[in-house]
């Protein structure tokens, strides 16, 4: 396995160990206590105003899809949300702010990312799920295209 740098795969600096996690009430209102955390709800929010975004459940979670792919959703811990990404955004995320943003060995191979949300800034978060709904909505129309059948001529020799 190679060496990424100074953070880890789950975005924690080498050799430091996680604080432990507050369990969060998945789903609450609003924006969070007074520090201005984000929570599903505002989430929700934003999500509600993407073209065709329709609310659903993911893993027993609420999430959002566009045309039934998932954009993102309520991770299971209740306090971290997971979005659709690239592998070149997520990393830079990571890199950039390793508290907020992380990814467990489940993601590893997927385009995928967390977010804590008590650590998320309001104003990135509609910038998070603009950029996954647009690759969720172009992975449905990549799927949706008809396959090119080969014709008799791609079979001659």
């Amino acid at each position: 396995m190679t060496r990424r740098g100074p953070v880890d795969r789950v975005g924690k600096p080498r050799g430091q160990q996680r604080a432990p996690r507050q369990p969060a009430q998945p789903g609450t209102a609003g924006v969070g206590p007074s520090d201005g955390a984000v929570t599903f709800e505002a989430v929700r929010k934003i999500a509600r105003t993407l073209p065709d975004a329709e609310e659903s459940t993911s893993y027993g979670t609420p999430a959002f899809k566009v045309g039934g792919e998932l954009f993102v959703r309520l991770h299971q811990d209740g306090s971290s949300f997971v979005i659709r990404t690239d592998f070149e955004q997520r990393e830079e995320l990571m890199a950039a702010d390793p508290d907020t943003y992380y990814i467990t060995d489940h993601y590893l191979n997927y385009p995928w990312i967390l977010a804590r949300m008590s650590r998320v800034a309001p104003d990135a978060l509609r910038d998070l799920l603009g950029g996954a709904w647009r690759l969720a909505a172009a992975e449905k129309r990549r799927k949706s295209r008809p396959q090119r059948r080969s014709s008799p001529k791609d079979k001659r020799k």
